[in-house]
């Protein structure tokens, strides 16, 4: 295999939030591709059949995006086609794909929680025409999408030194204490703990975005709200699911949040207590939250620690290599701290 690839990613590249997009993985990927030095074309999949549907009619446009993947993998000739949040795409494109081009490799990539039962069957709906899948879960969880035809493997969430561009573990100057991006009512299990945190801790400047009366923030708003943060709580709406994490784990740790998690969530197999802070229950977390809202120096030194390990070793640059090689069967470049969780058949 030769070292530069032609990449063909396909996701949901927002092109039609102008500007006011969410934090993508997607994207970040598509940087760590470009990182390596592959050549990659993007396809956002829902923008085309936008701009392809006729008098905004949506099966037509999905009709004419399938067409246009065609089209462009005919004309760009990828080595890969990487598959993200493109639900659009349906399985019979990817074989005429394969069909055009014999020697194309085919990986998936999905984020989405274990625990949604629609997300399963969106990975089971790629197990039979997917070289690859790669999720934001390990363990023995993952083997029941293997196949004789693929390898199934953990990918934690990438983060990007041009997306999280913010260094907080060097701040003093913070308007939040603690902060908390999860949307969610009252029947998410998050929704109860949070707001008995509101009521535990009235000495601390603690903000609930997407709960408890705070409306949910995107985009640049977003970036201000961990701009002007000190402290992140990366909580999952169910925890232990073995190295399951939502994305904000990224985001907290990539721009020097000092990140609260549980020990449920398996990362102590990566990060020690002086790189995050892990809680057993609701007591520990509030006597650790209380213990370091004014001792910024140990606050600094976890959070920087943690920062420094999420860029070291988690980079979009190191995880989408990792997808390329796993992809391939190709013996790894480096030693990926995870890459022990591929399964094959």
């Amino acid at each position: 295999m030769d070292n530069a690839m032609r990449i063909v990613q396909v996701d949901n590249f927002q092109h039609r939030r102008y500007g006011r997009t969410k934090v993508s993985t997607g994207r970040k990927i598509f940087y760590g591709f470009i990182r390596n030095n592959h050549q990659v074309q993007e396809f956002s999949d829902r923008d085309s059949a936008k701009f392809e549907s006729l008098f905004n009619t949506h099966a037509l446009g999905v009709a004419r995006a399938n067409k246009r993947l065609i089209e462009t993998c005919e004309n760009f000739r990828p080595d890969l086609l990487m598959l993200g949040h493109a639900d659009i795409i349906r399985n019979t494109t990817i074989a005429g794909i394969r069909s055009r081009l014999p020697s194309i490799k085919v990986a998936f990539r999905n984020v989405d929680p274990p625990f949604d039962q629609k997300n399963v069957a969106k990975i089971e709906r790629r197990m039979d025409v997917a070289d690859a899948i790669f999720l934001t879960t390990g363990g023995e969880w993952l083997k029941q999408f293997v196949t004789a035809k693929n390898v199934v493997s953990f990918m934690p969430n990438p983060t990007d030194p041009a997306i999280e561009v913010m260094n907080n573990a060097e701040r003093d100057d913070f308007d939040i204490d603690l902060v908390f991006c999860g949307v969610g009512n009252r029947t998410d299990p998050r929704y109860g703990l949070v707001g008995r945190l509101h009521e535990k801790l009235p000495d601390v400047r603690f903000r609930s975005f997407g709960m408890h009366g705070e409306a949910a923030v995107w985009g640049i708003a977003y970036d201000h709200v961990l701009e002007a943060s000190k402290m992140g709580l990366n909580l999952n709406r169910e925890e232990g699911h073995t190295l399951y994490s939502s994305a904000r784990i990224s985001q907290l740790m990539g721009n020097g949040l000092l990140t609260f998690m549980s020990t449920e969530c398996g990362y102590k197999r990566f990060l020690s207590e002086d790189e995050a802070v892990f809680f057993d229950d609701e007591d520990s977390l509030v006597r650790q939250i209380r213990a370091l809202q004014n001792d910024d120096a140990r606050r600094k030194a976890v959070a920087r620690a943690g920062r420094d390990f999420y860029h070291r070793h988690f980079s979009a640059k190191d995880v989408a290599q990792y997808i390329v090689e796993t992809t391939f069967g190709v013996p790894y470049s480096k030693d990926y701290i995870w890459q022990d969780e591929a399964y094959r058949s």
